[in-house]
C-alpha cells in the first residue's frame, strides 16, 4: 500500500530511541498517523514541528497498519507561529478538533481551511475570526452544522441577530425579541457575505455561540472535557485585546497632553 499526499503537520510523539508517530492532516487522506524513521534525529526535527506544509510519501503492507512516512518540508511555518501565544493555541485547539472526526476520513474542505489559517494565525487582530469560523466548519462536517442563512420564524435575511439553543438556526432582531435572554447572540460577522470584521465582543460571542453547541452535540455526549487549548487560545485573545486598549489609552493621553 501506497500513496503520496501534502500535509499539515498536527503533532508528533516519541517512539523507541529514534523515531516518531507523525499525525497530519493531509489534503486527500483526512488525518492520518504514520511512524518516521529517524524522526528525532536533528535533520528531521526541525521539518516535524505543528503547522509545517509537508509532502508526504505512507507506505504499508496493509491499509489498516499504522505504516510509515517520508517528509519533505514545503512550507516551514512552525517558526513563525511559535512568537505567538495566539498563534500556538489557536493551531493546538484546531488540532483537537480535528482529532473529533473519524481517522483517515478525507475532508478536503476542512484541509484547505487550514492552510488559509496557517497563513493568518499570526495576525492576533484576524485570529479569533478565523479559528470561530473553523469550529463552525467543524460542527458542519460533524453533522451539527448551523443555519445562519435566514431567519427561522420569518424567512428573512435581514437584521439577524440570535441563534436559536434548541434548532441551531438563526432568529431576526424583530422575531427574537420576545426570547432574547434565552437566545444566542449571532455576531454580524458570521454572517455569510457580511464583510464585516470583529471587535473582541464580537469575538467572544462567537466563542460562546460555538462552544454551546460542541457541549450539547459532541462533549457531553462523549463523556469528554472541552480542550485545554481552547481556553489558552481565548486567554491569549484577551490578554492581546487588552494590551491593544492599554495602547490605544495611552496614545489618547499622549496627543491631549500634546
Amino acid at each position: 500500500m501506497e500513496w503520496r499526499d501534502e500535509g499539515i503537520i498536527l503533532g508528533t510523539r516519541k517512539h523507541g530511541e529514534t523515531s516518531a508517530i507523525l499525525e497530519v492532516m493531509t489534503r486527500a487522506h483526512g488525518r492520518h498517523l504514520g511512524l518516521v524513521r529517524g524522526g528525532r534525529s536533528r535533520k528531521q526535527q526541525p521539518v516535524l514541528q505543528p503547522g509545517n506544509r509537508v509532502d508526504l510519501l505512507w507506505r504499508a503492507r496493509l491499509d489498516e497498519h499504522l505504516g510509515t512516512f517520508q517528509a519533505e518540508a514545503i512550507e516551514m511555518n512552525a517558526a513563525r507561529l511559535m512568537d505567538s501565544a495566539v498563534a500556538v493555541y489557536g493551531l493546538q485547539t484546531m488540532a483537537q478538533h480535528l482529532r473529533l472526526l473519524p481517522e483517515r476520513d478525507a475532508h478536503g474542505g476542512l484541509y484547505e481551511a487550514l492552510t488559509v489559517m496557517i497563513v493568518h494565525l499570526g495576525d492576533a487582530d484576524a485570529a479569533g475570526e478565523l479559528v470561530a469560523r473553523f469550529e463552525l466548519l467543524i460542527l458542519d462536517e460533524l453533522g451539527f452544522g448551523l443555519d445562519l442563512s435566514q431567519c427561522a420564524a420569518t424567512g428573512t435575511r435581514q437584521d439577524l441577530a440570535y441563534v436559536s439553543p434548541k434548532s441551531g438556526r438563526a432568529v431576526s432582531r424583530e422575531a427574537g425579541a420576545p426570547w432574547r435572554d434565552k437566545m444566542l447572540a449571532l455576531p454580524a460577522f458570521l454572517q455569510r457575505g457580511s464583510g464585516l470584521r470583529a471587535d473582541p465582543a464580537a469575538v467572544e460571542d462567537a466563542f460562546r455561540l460555538t462552544g454551546f453547541f460542541f457541549t450539547r452535540h459532541v462533549y457531553e455526549p462523549r463523556g469528554i472535557e472541552p480542550p485545554d487549548a481552547r481556553s489558552g487560545f481565548l486567554a491569549a485573545l484577551r490578554k492581546h485585546h487588552a494590551r491593544g486598549r492599554t495602547l490605544a489609552e495611552d496614545n489618547a493621553a499622549r496627543e491631549i497632553i500634546t
